[in-house]
């Protein structure tokens, strides 16, 4: 039987929620991934230290209620033009390192999120994050017509690339072909790749009946979009790393007439990355793009934790408490050992 062992491997942008969900989701990347970068956006937003130390507790206790002990939560911090340099300063002292910034209303739990992101006040915030060594995650998208809305926001990422040589920069969840020049062109600016960017289209949303649960944002874009993005990952490419964006919503969420954006991937993240990378023949890579990639990019320590999977059939369920998850009922090639 064909195995492959995975250290240290990193999820680097995942949604979990909070209470009952957080819970119930938690095993699935909490078994098999060293540390996950988790993102803010709750109904509380997590933008001061105190916040963020408390949801920290809350998923270490969710794991321990699993009997998972060697899964570490990077927890981000929401930014508003609150923050100052103390609660930034406080911040990292407290091992919290990255900020995310959210274009207000540009997605789930964005209300809090800036309006002008090139405003005086979100610049002073900058320059102070800058000095502190953190790191900028931006969701990177316009208020525009939707399958521009990334493109329109590259000029921001110039800027700001510009502006903060030295400060890392991350354009979360690239999902368009035209921005992988954008990730080359500048030292200091990085992206993560989610498992269905790389794998799908917007056909999968609309191109038979309509599928809400694969309704996300930055949506899925063109064959050209999925196909360019799918070749940086299988490449390994060093400025990009892995960020699954797992969201989980329930099924009557994701059903209704709003229809919740996001797609719940995180029970079939690695078997699924395995079986790609697999079927390309560079299975050797993909330690590279959910490792290597995460550690160099955000300084981050390599853990001592490995996960084996092996060529054995998976069948993946129709559903997870209420979630329906990536490709519901049908069967992978590979699993986690």
């Amino acid at each position: 039987m064909e195995t492959l062992t995975l250290n240290s491997p990193f999820d680097m942008h995942l949604h979990l929620r909070d209470g009952e969900m957080l819970e119930n989701v938690i095993k699935y990347t909490a078994q098999n991934f060293a540390s996950a970068l988790v993102m803010p956006n709750l109904q509380t937003p997590i933008v001061n230290v105190d916040l963020a130390i408390a949801y920290k507790q809350r998923i270490l206790q969710a794991c321990k209620m699993q009997g998972i002990e060697n899964f570490m939560p990077l927890i981000s911090l929401y930014l508003t033009p609150s923050l100052d340099k103390a609660e930034l300063t406080r911040a990292k002292e407290m091992g919290i390192f990255i900020l995310k910034l959210y274009p207000k209303g540009a997605t789930t739990g964005s209300e809090s999120g800036v309006k002008e992101i090139l405003d005086s006040r979100v610049l002073e915030i900058l320059e102070i994050a800058q000095s502190l060594g953190m790191v900028l995650s931006i969701h990177g998208e316009s208020n525009g017509f939707v399958m521009e809305r990334e493109v329109e926001f590259h000029p921001v990422f110039e800027a700001l690339a510009k502006n903060f040589p030295k400060l890392r920069i991350i354009f979360e969840h690239l999902s368009d072909h035209r921005s992988i020049a954008l990730v080359e062109k500048y030292e200091n600016l990085f992206a993560t790749l989610t498992l269905h960017h790389i794998l799908l289209s917007l056909d999968n949303v609309v191109g038979g009946m309509l599928n809400p649960h694969y309704f996300c944002k930055p949506i899925l874009k063109t064959k050209k979009d999925q196909e360019a993005l799918l070749q940086v990952a299988l490449s390994a490419h060093s400025k990009f790393s892995f960020g699954s964006d797992s969201a989980p919503h329930l099924r009557s969420a994701k059903e209704s007439s709003k229809g919740a954006a996001g797609i719940f991937s995180a029970p079939i993240l690695l078997p699924l990355l395995a079986q790609t990378f697999a079927s390309k023949n560079v299975l050797e890579k993909l330690e590279s793009f959910v490792s290597h990639n995460a550690h160099k990019i955000y300084q981050l320590p390599l853990s001592q934790k490995s996960v084996k999977l092996c060529k054995k059939p998976m069948t993946i369920p129709q559903e997870c408490y209420g979630v329906v998850p990536m490709l519901a009922g049908e069967t992978l090639e590979w699993s986690v050992a």
